[in-house]
């Protein structure tokens, strides 16, 4: 408010930073400290209240301790003795305001709860000789004594300077380097040196070289508590000593007519700044494809290992049905089989999972339970994730990891179960299978022929008609070569049919692993990573509306 040029703040931007500190508030939830968003929640709701109020009023506030005649000062600026002054102390104990111009401000002094007004006239209270510009505008409120021994008092004075667009810190000889006034005011309100003023007052009391001595000390003591290019306004209410000067710096604010905007934003930067240590720097980036220990621990947990031994043995056994010695092959349908035990088999060899697979194993598989090893190795690798995810992060946002990667262990074994009954454990039906079954066929047909030939020619013999002659296959007559060649080639072929089977029974057995470790990692992503990542993507936008709202 001197010859500083100060940045001036946009309507447009005010709001911007005010929603997007508000937004910071939704995102950051309960992982943000509740002190500073209590704060941060009324600074909002000032924000909008006072950019509502219409009229291009500047609030100027007289703050200081008992004794330093900011009351005296307030009636000199003003031109009438407005509020009380005296020995006895406290002396003020509510705000009295002096409003400056015929623009209404009833609204205004209503929401800064101030009733006592005056309205100072062009013969009263105005602008110094050697002042440039007007005052009309100037809102000027003498408040309570911030030091008081009454709390009321001090609660007042406090509620008002939340209020206020500029503070006049007033001060005198004997107590400008109070504690109270530095460390408890000054200091906190470090951010807003653009619409802070210093008055060191009734230095009429003082020598000419001790007054200078007391500015510098004064500087000095400000430059401390965050003002370092702070201008001391050395005032004297007996002499008129530096009134000219003060009378200058508040029409330089009125005619601004930005003071507002610009403690609101000073505000706002102060409140973003408190929350800052609450939000990390950056975030890691957590992917279901990089969490293969997880996966592998959830497969385990879902007796994935079992599934696929009973998919190996489950192939073997359609194969042997298919290509095994067609006299004996019936012997597979007494057997168990493995996927129905466990309540997985579809009904049918098909290509993909229908609706019917689901509903014939009514929702729910007879996988054994996780075994203990294998539930401890679930919760090592959510541990795991959650420490990778939450290392960087402060606590609460760590602690809100730790719980959204641990699920209910109840609801994870049931989506896991889903996931083994939704994946489909069988593929289209090899063609060898049908090649090899149909020549097994045929070699049954062709035992089954020289056995009927040797009864026929057994018949003939017992009934003494006269003998056929047998067709020879060199040495061999073909009935035998048909009975005892057909066996031979069938059974040979059953154990080749038998051997391959296996191999095609670990590689189907691998299929299926790949697919159910796909359906595990997709209960992966939906019951632990994604509400980690949701974590993640909450504590980034609260990061970015925080550094949004520190720009303004």
């Amino acid at each position: 408010m001197g010859s500083a040029k100060v940045k001036a703040v946009s309507a447009e931007a005010l709001t911007a930073a005010s929603g997007a500190l508000e937004s910071a508030l939704e995102s950051g939830g309960s992982e943000l400290p509740e002190a500073p968003v209590a704060r941060a929640r009324t600074l909002v709701t000032k924000v909008a209240e006072r950019t509502a109020l219409v009229g291009g009023h500047t609030v100027v506030a007289l703050a200081g301790a008992t004794g330093s005649g900011k009351s005296s000062l307030f009636n000199t600026l003003v031109g009438a003795d407005v509020a009380t002054v005296g020995a006895r102390r406290p002396t003020t104990s509510t705000p009295t305001a002096g409003v400056w111009g015929d623009e209404e401000a009833g609204p205004l002094l209503d929401w800064l709860g101030v009733t006592a007004r005056h309205h100072v006239t062009q013969e009263g209270g105005s602008a110094r000789e050697g002042t440039v510009g007007s005052l009309d505008g100037l809102v000027l409120l003498d408040l309570p004594d911030f030091d008081s021994r009454e709390s009321s008092n001090r609660a007042e004075a406090e509620r008002v300077l939340e209020l206020v667009d500029v503070f006049v810190w007033v001060t005198d000889p004997q107590k400008y380097a109070d504690a109270r006034l530095h460390d408890d005011y000054v200091a906190a309100l470090a951010t807003h040196d653009a619409v802070t003023l210093v008055v060191l007052n009734q230095v009429d009391r003082l020598p000419e070289d001790d007054v200078q001595r007391c500015v510098e000390d004064l500087q000095r003591l400000m430059a401390r508590d965050g003002l370092r290019k702070a201008t001391v306004i050395p005032t004297s209410v007996r002499t008129g000593r530096g009134l000219d000067v003060l009378g200058q710096r508040l029409s330089n604010a009125v005619a601004g007519a930005n003071a507002a905007r610009t403690r609101l934003a000073a505000d706002v930067r102060q409140s973003a700044a408190a929350l800052r240590p609450a939000v990390a720097d950056t975030e890691p980036t957590i992917k279901a494809s990089g969490e293969g220990d997880l996966v592998d621990a959830l497969a385990r947990a879902a007796g994935v290992p079992t599934v696929v031994r009973a998919v190996e043995r489950d192939y073997v056994m359609q194969a042997v049905t298919h290509t095994g010695w067609p006299l004996t092959r019936w012997v597979q349908r007494f057997k168990p089989k493995p996927l129905r035990r466990l309540r997985l088999d579809g009904g049918g060899v098909t290509a993909s999972v229908t609706q019917a697979d689901v509903r014939s194993v009514l929702g729910r598989s007879s996988l054994p339970p996780a075994t203990p090893a294998a539930r401890a190795a679930v919760d090592l690798a959510t541990r795991q994730l959650a420490d990778r995810a939450g290392a960087s992060l402060p606590t609460p946002w760590g602690d809100a990891i730790d719980e959204a990667a641990a699920p209910s262990s109840h609801e994870l074994t049931d989506a896991l179960d889903q996931a083994v009954i939704g994946t489909s454990l069988r593929s289209r039906t090899p063609v060898w299978w049908r090649v090899v079954g149909i020549i097994q066929i045929l070699l049954g047909l062709a035992v089954l022929s020289g056995a009927l030939w040797f009864v026929l020619l057994w018949v003939l013999g017992w009934l003494q008609f006269p003998s056929i002659e047998t067709p020879m296959w060199g040495p061999l007559p073909w009935p035998f070569v048909l009975l005892v060649g057909g066996v031979l080639a069938g059974l040979l072929l059953a154990l080749v049919s038998r051997y391959l089977a296996g191999i095609g029974a670990r590689r189907r057995g691998a299929v299926v692993d790949r697919r159910l470790r796909e359906s595990i990692a997709t209960v992966a992503d939906e019951r632990i990573l994604a509400p980690v990542s949701g974590i993640l993507d909450r504590h980034r936008q609260t990061r970015q509306h925080l550094e949004s709202a520190a720009t303004v």
